[in-house]
């Protein structure tokens, strides 16, 4: 089964959503199934800076004073899943540059690794995305050889999720067909996932008894 998720590693809930999915795509991988998932790009904020600033003043001039009480409910959601947002370290930065070094780590299967580091860096690290030198230095953690390619296609995944429609992240796509949208639960993704693969024919066989005494491809027979 192929996934594609469009997310921004500046959206707190494509990183709550990453790890839910993450947890539900593995429990299908546990019962025989496979899945194939693809970071994909959007960008929140395509006009922000690279130079980068405070993100609770550049949310209060968006949002106005409910900023703040905005981040302490998506902070207590992400305490729920394990992971730690400190949005006063947060630095509000352009993302393009992170979703470029995404797509050449995809294409050296790291894709996922990527993302996770680069979500991490963001929200607990309060690192500048953007900043060449932070890229690089996280590339390096992530095992990724930094090529400087990628910025076209980057563009053409920004054209395409605008020509499905997509106006908000995160967005899980299967077999570019079927659509789940926002940080569901786990259960709801593991749902999704089950009905895909029934729809597809790519339900994994159950197991109604454990393993018994037989023999493998290799000619070996238990005795």
């Amino acid at each position: 089964m192929k996934v594609e998720i469009f997310s921004d590693v500046v959206c707190p809930w494509c990183y709550i959503g990453h790890v839910r999915f993450a947890r539900a795509a593995e429990s299908f991988r546990a019962k025989g199934g496979t899945i194939e998932v693809t970071m994909r790009p959007y960008q929140l904020d395509p006009g922000a800076s690279a130079e980068g600033e405070p993100l609770i003043p550049a949310l209060e001039r968006k949002f106005g004073p409910g900023a703040r009480q905005m981040t302490e409910r998506v902070k207590a959601a992400a305490e729920g899943e394990g992971l730690e947002m400190d949005y006063d370290r947060a630095v509000s930065a352009n993302t393009f540059e992170a979703h470029r070094l995404i797509e050449v780590a995809t294409g050296q299967g790291l894709g996922k690794e990527m993302a996770e580091r680069l979500f991490r860096a963001y929200f607990t690290e309060g690192a500048n995305v953007a900043d060449a030198g932070v890229l690089s230095r996280l590339a390096a953690e992530a095992g990724v050889e930094d090529t400087g390619e990628g910025a076209g296609q980057v563009r053409e995944h920004l054209g395409r999720a605008g020509s499905l429609g997509i106006s908000g992240v995160p967005f899980f796509l299967f077999e570019g067909q079927f659509a789940v949208s926002g940080a569901q639960p786990e259960d709801v993704f593991a749902a999704a996932i089950d009905e895909v693969a029934a729809r597809t024919g790519q339900t994994p066989i159950t197991q109604l008894a454990a393993p018994a005494d037989g023999c493998d491809d290799d000619g070996y027979c238990a005795v």
